[in-house]
């Protein structure tokens, strides 16, 4: 097992999230590539042809999987506690019309 493979925990908490009917057992190399980026093709051998990998992913993505595995996995944390939603806004980030910041407008002369 590398570190970039789900521990026996985690495992235990996403298995019941994952579709029926596919093959038991963890799917082959989707976390080792989303957590590295590594292209497709460079999915180790130890987890299958990347072309399954990514087949199986594509097809998570596309019927909605992935977002109900989110969804739920965040719904859990949230009923445990475990997610405090608070908001902070930060200024900087907020962008105002030059006009806001006192730039000179056309025609006016000060």
């Amino acid at each position: 097992m590398s570190r970039r493979d789900l521990t026996a925990a985690q495992w235990a908490a996403l298995e019941p999230l994952l579709p029926v009917g596919e093959k038991p057992g963890r799917p082959p190399g989707i976390r080792w590539r989303t957590h590295t980026g590594a292209p497709w093709r460079e999915v180790p051998a130890r987890y299958g042809e990347w072309e399954t990998v990514y087949g199986l992913f594509r097809r998570w993505q596309r019927d909605g999987t992935w977002t109900r595995i989110l969804k739920d996995l965040r719904a859990g944390a949230d009923a445990e506690g475990l997610i405090t939603w608070d908001v902070s806004v930060d200024s900087t980030i907020t962008r105002a019309h030059r006009h806001a910041a006192g730039a000179r407008k056309r025609g006016i002369c000060r």
